[in-house]
Order: structure tokens, then C-alpha cells, then sequence
């Protein structure tokens, strides 16, 4: 009889523990702990890139890794303006980020293995799938990378661009001239000043910086070859498991929000929806924000700050940009593209 009882308490045991854990709130973590107790996040963004991170006319930061930021701070602390803006480099990025430094790094940075695994620090998701590619002047009349043999390509270094580029050249046996630059900017200004015939990094940052920097955007050409593939996205330092799910539940927030047509127009009245997705979503029925150790209407603050990923992306790379980037791959997967977030529930 003995036997049998603990038989079944046995095999109850892993159902109690996982009712119990999902009923239990979060435990702060350091870093949550910290933006709460003084009223402010600390964003490490680029110093200069067209819709990721850049200032406007009035000193104002924008862009969609802007918008992460700003999207974060107000599921945290219910105003997205509360940030502190850390323009960083290529080199400094991780340093500050691994120092303490900054809360969260979003600045255009690539998921790799090399990163993910040796430098104490998580990706929190994909907010941009990109490729590395090459502008070079219409008046060279390239169509092909693999018209590029003894070109002199600048390049910024410590950058995976670099590598790709090493990469892809030596796979084709194709010789080129690179002409490095520790700094973004001062790459740019040598390609647009004639120092190099060619440029390269994420298509993305090669629209930016033709709409940006080029005197007639359309005396510039991207080519058509994707050399790589580079999926950007937010960065946390490892060892904070509480701050990491609230960065990466911000960004599927705001896609899932897309998907539902939640938009920064309709969110208060999308709070009646009957739609029990959406009502989970925005705080209604049920309050996640306790398992995150946020504010219940944690989403509803994040989508009525920035509007859903598709508004963002929009506004920042799309048709409403100068940059007027295609959705592509970074569509939602129900119009065959990659984006898709894990359920809020």
C-alpha cells in the first residue's frame, strides 16, 4: 500500500513542479534591479547608422535598434524615453556590454557561434536577417562580385564583414585589396572619396550609407551577391537569466503584435478584443509580467511606445524610409518570411 502511494506521488511529481513554477513570480535579477532602482536604461547603440541608430535634426535617436531600447524601457519603467543612449564602435561594443557598462547592446551586431559562446554574453533574438554585400559607382559598370579580381574593397576591421570577405574571395580564388579601417565612418568617407572601388558590409548598412553619405544615391550600386548570412540582433550579459527573458519576451511581443494586428493606433482598443491571444498579450486576462518581474501590462506598453515590428521596420528600413528596403526575409512567416515569435501564454 506504501509502495503504491509513493508510486503515485511520484508520478505527480513533475506536473506539481511545473504548475508550481508557472505559477511562481520571477526573482529580479541584478540587471532588472538596477534600470528599476534608477529609473533608466542603458542602451549601447551605433554612433551613426540610417535606420538602426542615428540622431536626427533634433538630437533625437532613432532607428529599429533605437526602437528596441525605447520599447524595453517602457515594458520596465512605463516611459520609453528613459534611456540612456552610449554610442558604441565595432571594437567597443562588447567591452562596455561585458564591463557593465550598458544594459543591453542593440546595435546591428551579427549572431555568430564564436560570439554566442566566448564572450559571457547572449543574442536575445533576431531583429534584422541580413547579408553581406558590395556597393560599388554605376559608372564601373560591375554587375558581379565575381567581377571584382584586384578591386581595392574597403573594409572595416574587427568586423564579421572582414572574415566574409576573406572568405568568399579565397573560395572563388579571386585576389583582392582590402584597405581596412579601425572606424565605420572613416571607411565610408574613403570609398565615397575614391580611395577604393569597392565597398562592403550588410546590405542594410550599404542602403543606409548610399541614401546617407552619397552626393546622387543613384551613382552607387549594390550588387546582387549575398556573401553571407547575418542575422542581427540584441545582446545581454550571460548570468542574468531574469534580464535576458525580459529583453527577449519585449522583441516577441512586438512581432506576435504584428501577427495579431495590434498596432500603436489600436492597442487601447484592442484591449477588449475577444481574441484570447490578444487579451493575454496586452495584460487583460492574464498577467505575465509577474513571471517576467515587470508591470502586468508589460507588452501594452512596448507596443503602444514603438507600434508592432512591421511598424518599426516600416517606418525605420521600409517603403516610409529613405532607405526603402524590401520586407524579404524579414516579413512574418505567415507572408514567407522568418519572423515568427514563440507564444505569449
Amino acid at each position: 500500500m506504501m509502495k503504491r502511494k509513493l508510486a503515485t506521488l511520484v508520478a505527480a511529481l513533475p506536473l506539481a513542479l511545473t504548475l508550481g513554477l508557472a505559477a511562481d513570480p520571477a526573482h529580479a535579477g541584478a540587471t532588472l534591479d538596477a534600470i528599476k532602482k534608477r529609473g533608466q536604461l542603458t542602451c549601447g547603440v551605433n554612433p551613426g547608422l540610417a535606420g538602426f541608430a542615428a540622431t536626427d535634426k533634433q538630437g533625437k535617436w532613432i532607428g529599429l535598434d533605437v526602437d528596441m531600447c525605447r520599447a524595453l524601457a517602457a515594458a520596465v519603467l512605463g516611459d520609453p524615453d528613459k534611456v540612456k543612449w552610449v554610442p558604441l564602435n565595432a571594437q567597443q561594443r562588447f567591452t562596455a556590454l561585458q564591463s557593465g557598462e550598458i544594459d543591453i547592446l542593440s546595435r546591428n551586431t551579427t549572431w555568430t557561434l564564436t560570439r554566442d559562446a566566448s564572450l559571457g554574453l547572449h543574442f536575445t533574438g533576431i531583429t534584422y536577417y541580413d547579408g553581406q554585400g558590395f556597393i560599388v559607382p554605376r559608372k564601373f559598370k560591375v554587375k558581379s562580385a565575381r567581377e571584382l579580381s584586384g578591386a581595392e574593397i574597403c573594409i572595416q576591421s574587427g568586423t564579421t564583414a572582414e572574415k566574409n570577405l576573406n572568405d568568399y574571395f579565397a573560395a572563388h580564388k579571386i585576389k583582392y585589396k582590402p584597405v581596412v579601417f579601425e572606424a565605420f565612418e572613416p571607411s565610408v568617407k574613403a570609398f565615397f572619396a575614391g580611395r577604393c572601388q569597392v565597398y562592403s558590409t550588410d546590405v542594410s548598412a550599404l542602403a543606409s550609407i548610399r541614401s546617407k553619405e552619397a552626393a546622387n544615391p543613384d551613382d552607387y550600386v549594390i550588387l546582387p551577391e549575398l556573401i553571407s548570412k547575418e542575422p542581427l540582433g540584441p545582446m545581454v550579459r550571460r548570468g542574468d537569466d531574469e534580464w535576458f527573458a525580459v529583453a527577449k519576451w519585449v522583441l516577441n511581443a512586438l512581432i506576435e503584435a504584428e501577427e495579431y494586428g495590434v498596432t500603436q493606433a489600436n492597442v487601447d482598443k484592442m484591449k477588449s478584443s475577444p481574441n484570447p491571444s490578444i487579451q493575454r498579450m496586452l495584460g487583460v486576462s492574464e498577467d505575465s509580467g509577474k513571471l517576467l518581474g515587470i508591470r502586468r501590462d508589460w507588452a501594452y506598453q512596448a507596443i503602444r511606445a514603438v507600434g508592432n515590428y512591421g511598424e518599426m521596420f516600416q517606418r525605420h528600413l521600409g517603403e516610409g524610409s529613405p532607405l526603402k528596403l524590401p520586407r524579404g526575409a524579414n516579413d512574418l512567416w505567415t507572408k514567407g518570411g522568418l519572423m515568427y515569435a514563440p507564444p505569449i501564454r
